[in-house]
């Protein structure tokens, strides 16, 4: 591993700030229905944790893996299916929860996929955007944070593995 530090970006006290006011919204958004939240691995986890428990409408919960990036570093456009769903998502609410929207290749194809699968709604929340990485076009219908093209680490969001843990969003600075 390449010798870095970490520089903060966005606090603790920020994310949770946000991640309560999305929660708000959805339990709006979803006043007397139920959702159906799909967390994909592993990145979302952090998120989806946090976020499930400051929605106030009944939630469910399903996970999913995807891969598009093999051994490198950028993404391949390729995606493949690690760990599909558990059950059928069918005249379900549906939200699809991502720690981050790149270039939105992968999620464009998941999206695509989840259409398929005929839910009742389907949206997308993401703790982090970076718009300026996109190629193709995702629309996001709930945002933690807008943030700029830096590579970023904490709240399920890794380097190597590493700094998934860390309790808010930093930048990986390369020494």
């Amino acid at each position: 591993m390449e010798a870095h530090h970490i520089e903060g970006l966005i606090s603790e006290e920020e994310v949770d700030k946000r991640i309560k006011a999305i929660g708000e919204q959805i339990s709006r958004d979803y006043e007397g229905k139920e959702v159906h939240l799909i967390c994909v691995l592993k990145g979302g986890s952090f998120f989806l944790c946090e976020l499930a428990k400051r929605i106030t409408v009944p939630v469910s919960l399903d996970f999913m893996s995807v891969s598009s990036y093999g051994g490198d570093t950028k993404s391949s456009g390729v995606v493949k299916i690690v760990k599909d769903l558990d059950e059928p998502i069918a005249g379900k609410d549906v939200i699809i929860v991502e720690d981050i929207v790149d270039s939105g290749r992968t999620l464009s194809y998941l999206l695509s996929m989840m259409r398929d699968r005929k839910p009742a709604s389907l949206r997308l929340c993401t703790l982090l955007d970076k718009p300026s990485r996109r190629v193709t076009d995702v629309k996001v219908d709930y945002t933690g944070f807008e943030i700029p093209d830096e590579f970023v680490v904490g709240y399920g969001l890794d380097y190597d593995q590493k700094y998934r843990n860390l309790p808010y969003i930093g930048v990986v600075k390369f020494d």
